[in-house]
């Protein structure tokens, strides 16, 4: 994050803050190399085991039903008890059940879905946990560079791991890459322990001025009332979030799992190559989304409405992705083919600076949640 104008500087160069932001975006990082890693590393599994496309799909999807079960009890977890901890104890979860992945896959198929499943968990409270971290220390005026900047780990992680799973695969077998990518977590997490704290308040390095300035975050998540599950669930603000995160979404995980395999099967690069062209659509979401995010809060600057803005944002980027995901149908060439998935993932990036840091404008005390308990007019 860049500095702040003179109306919300610290006195310190990198304000503590900046610090949270920072490692937040590395757990996303890791987050995603340790998703993404089977999507190359399944080509080798395959050819290993046998597996028909068929069970290549069950390994691949299996570890979104712990995702999907388990995203909103984390957010009432990290509700509860505070993001920090949570963010913390999910990171060193999953790693450990990347670590265990090889040895399950060994065992059996049934086995090797379990394990995905529980990695699923893990990684569910993820974006929960870090939401209810930035309630606390992301102000008001940084939210879409905050939350860009939190997202950039998504292509980053998915751009490591695709330049390198290919190569660790082809050097040194395919169990390497999750055993190197697990330990990765656990070093994340001894620093996350180590360094941050849930409350601004309670962390010895954080300024006099930013205090000052986050004192007001800190207020509104004092003596918070129980999660309003019901108003979570008739509130048309967030069912606008549900289904603009659905349709985002649709994208963003089609290509996650089955881009490699795309390039490979569909148009027969190498595993090494399946990777490397894979690797471009993502930098260019990286890209792209930082850009967006950079785009909205001038614009909410120069007096921009935050509907307008989010609204805007949101529009170009589903509209343009599901434009370029249109021309990809038929498309035989490996070059072209990359450029168009270059559109629809740097387009589905715009949606970073649209429903994304909504949720933060509408609900900041149940953004972990998604609950509306103080939503007001956007």
């Amino acid at each position: 994050m860049t500095a702040l104008d003179t109306t919300a500087s610290d006195a310190s160069i990198w304000p503590r803050r900046y610090t949270v932001v920072a490692l937040c975006f590395c757990a996303v990082f890791i987050c995603y190399i340790d998703r993404v890693n089977i999507s190359v590393a399944v080509l080798a599994m395959q050819e290993e085991f046998g597996w028909s496309e068929t069970t290549k799909g069950y390994v691949l999807s299996s570890f979104f039903i712990g995702y999907m079960l388990f995203m909103a009890p984390s957010g009432w977890i990290a509700n509860r008890i505070g993001g920090s901890l949570v963010l913390g104890l999910a990171v060193l979860w999953w790693s450990v059940f990347t670590i265990l992945t090889p040895s399950a896959s060994f065992i059996g198929l049934p086995m090797l879905v379990i394990a995905r499943i529980a990695m699923g968990m893990g990684e569910s409270a993820m974006f929960p946990a870090a939401y209810s971290v930035y309630g606390r220390w992301v102000l008001p005026q940084e939210r879409s560079r905050a939350v860009a900047i939190l997202l950039s780990g998504i292509p980053l992680g998915t751009l490591f791991a695709l330049l390198t799973t290919g190569w660790i695969v082809s050097n040194f077998g395919w169990p390497a890459v999750f055993y190197g990518f697990g330990l990765v977590g656990f070093l994340w997490t001894a620093i996350w322990f180590f360094q941050i704290h849930n409350n601004p308040a309670d962390d010895p390095k954080v300024g006099v001025q930013e205090l000052e300035l986050l004192k007001e975050l800190a207020a509104d998540h004092a003596n918070k009332p129980p999660v309003p599950w019901r108003k979570l669930l008739t509130a048309k603000p967030v069912w606008a979030l549900f289904i603009n995160h659905f349709c985002s979404n649709w994208v963003l995980y089609m290509l996650l799992a089955w881009l490699p395999s795309y390039f490979r099967g569909h148009l027969g690069l190498s595993i090494t190559n399946a990777g490397i062209y894979s690797a471009a659509p993502w930098l260019t979401m990286f890209v792209v989304g930082n850009c967006a995010g950079w785009i909205a809060d001038w614009m909410v600057g120069r007096g921009l409405s935050i509907t307008a803005v989010r609204k805007i944002m949101q529009t170009i980027g589903l509209v343009s992705s599901a434009i370029f995901m249109l021309l990809a149908r038929d498309v035989d060439t490996a070059g072209v083919a990359m450029l168009l998935m270059c559109g629809a993932l740097g387009g589905a990036a715009f949606t970073w600076a649209g429903f994304v840091p909504n949720h933060l404008d509408i609900a900041p005390r149940y953004a972990d949640v998604c609950a509306p308990g103080n939503v007001h007019a956007r």
